[in-house]
């Protein structure tokens, strides 16, 4: 028995277990509250971050009770979470130092099938669209004037996206952040970073650690030397002291040291679109997923050498299963506005009843008649990263309704995949020719028609993949704890 939990992807913390079968076992969660403090800026409280994990843990394992189940058979613990959300806490109290701007969700899983009692559902979060940072990314930026200094080294691109400007925002925004960072009190990390560093311990040992694949979004990490990088923390002006270690997907790190779970191994951690990626079980190279949540994250497997994109995508980590297994990389392109397009007809427009609702009224309709939607609220991600660009609904008629705004905004997420899809076959010189998706908008069976219709390839849906962000933990830490045998194709 396995147990893989927190995943944190979200502002929904849920806990689910599972076994071989990669089956729903049982989940709890626990919606997580966001602020908005001006416009543009998302965050979240650590504190009720942690407060959800343990309520989390501790009613999976009361309805796993209550089924039977002994929880004494949880073997290890894994975390999966959103990779750019940036935390600093003081190491000697223990308290975070301002809110996090990130969120999550916790997935723990068991052996027996309890999809009907427990059924799941998705969760939203915007908290990665934050763009508080966009002064300070244009500072950066005019520290290399006409070129992009990092984007060789890290992958990426100068952006509001990723976790080193956010905490530069942090360090020159926010008194207590820097006083602490002068006074080597200060922690920083992605969210599995503070989760790992509080289950197991926190200010009494907790181990302050991440994987590669969040370090990698950091823009901090050199993906070639495979560590932190002393030039671009110079450059970011970042003390390499805060970083928590960089250790590898699937090994040991620690053991809870509170809750029902005390002294079980946390032995898994993936950042959430690689471990989609896994639980697609695209491990060999050319094999691609696309999850369509709040945004849409294709991911496509390099292999164990990083291809650098000239076609606006990001080069990221995939993955390294253990400590002495190589790193496999991966082309990403990002959009930032998928599944929120929808959110959008219903909370700001009225458009919609409910998020179900939109794949009824856009086959009513069966086509845009025309109409167009880019939903850049945030600006354009992959392959354009143009901060200032904003929405546009165009085409527009005295004949058309909102069935066919409905059929736009589908389409806009089918057009925006598609861009994706055709920068990354440029940039790997083979044209992908199959496409496995998951995520919530999965479900809508429209959608997925419209998209293998656009990009003229198959679009493929594993029936046992309830949450592919979690399906990777049965590898990962059956590798760690050695309770399953094979490859990492063997899934």
């Amino acid at each position: 028995m396995d147990i893989w939990g927190p995943t944190l992807t979200g502002p929904v913390i849920r806990s689910v277990f599972n076994a071989k079968t990669a089956e729903l076992m049982s989940h709890h969660q626990v919606e997580v509250n966001q602020s908005f403090p001006k416009e543009g800026w998302v965050e979240e409280d650590p504190k009720e971050i942690m407060q959800s994990v343990y309520e989390c843990m501790e009613r999976t394992c009361e309805k796993l009770c209550q089924l039977s189940i002994n929880i004494s058979n949880i073997k290890a613990v894994g975390v999966t979470n959103q990779r750019e959300t940036t935390l600093v806490w003081d190491k000697e109290t223990g308290e975070p130092l301002y809110n996090a701007i990130g969120g999550c969700i916790l997935h723990l899983n068991e052996q027996v099938s309890l999809r009907k009692y427990f059924p799941s559902s998705s969760a939203l979060s915007v908290v990665w669209l934050d763009l508080r940072t966009q002064s300070t990314v244009e500072g950066l930026i005019n520290k290399a004037p006409g070129q992009n200094k990092n984007h060789l080294k890290t992958g990426l691109p100068i952006s509001t996206y990723f976790s080193a400007v956010k905490l530069r925002w942090l360090i020159d925004n926010v008194d207590e952040v820097r006083q602490a960072v002068q006074d080597e009190r200060a922690m920083f990390g992605t969210v599995d970073s503070w989760i790992i560093w509080c289950l197991t311990g926190g200010k009494n040992g907790g181990v302050h650690c991440t994987d590669v694949s969040n370090a990698s979004r950091t823009m901090l990490f050199n993906i070639h030397s495979m560590d932190w990088d002393p030039e671009l923390c110079r450059y970011f002006d970042v003390p390499m002291e805060i970083l928590p270690k960089v250790r590898s997907s699937s090994e040991i790190y620690g053991w809870m040291k509170s809750s029902s779970l005390a002294g079980v191994p946390i032995s898994g951690c993936l950042g959430d679109q690689s471990a989609a990626l896994v639980g697609q079980m695209c491990f060999q190279e050319g094999q691609a997923k696309n999850t369509y949540g709040t945004g849409c994250f294709l991911l496509r497997n390099t292999g164990t050498k990083p291809v650098m994109s000239d076609h606006g995508l990001l080069t990221t980590v995939a993955y390294k299963l253990g400590k002495d297994d190589p790193a496999c990389y991966a082309l990403e392109g990002s959009v930032a506005i998928a599944g929120a397009v929808v959110r959008w007809l219903k909370d700001n427009m009225g458009i919609v009843q409910s998020s179900s609702e939109i794949e009824k009224l856009a086959a009513a309709a069966g086509t845009s008649y025309g109409c167009y939607f880019v939903p850049a609220f945030s600006g354009l991600y992959a392959p354009y990263w143009e901060p200032s660009a904003r929405g546009i609904i165009c085409g527009l008629t005295q004949f058309t309704n909102r069935n066919h705004l409905a059929f736009a905004a589908l389409e806009a997420v089918c057009f925006q995949t598609r861009e994706i899809l055709d920068a990354m076959n440029q940039d790997s010189g083979v044209p992908l020719t199959q496409l496995q998706v998951d995520g919530g908008m999965t479900s809508n069976r429209l959608l997925m028609q419209l998209q293998a219709d656009i990009l003229c390839i198959p679009v493929g849906k594993r029936t046992l993949i309830v949450d592919a962000c979690t399906l990777n933990a049965e590898k990962i830490l059956g590798k760690s704890t050695r309770h399953f045998s094979g490859s990492a194709a063997s899934i």
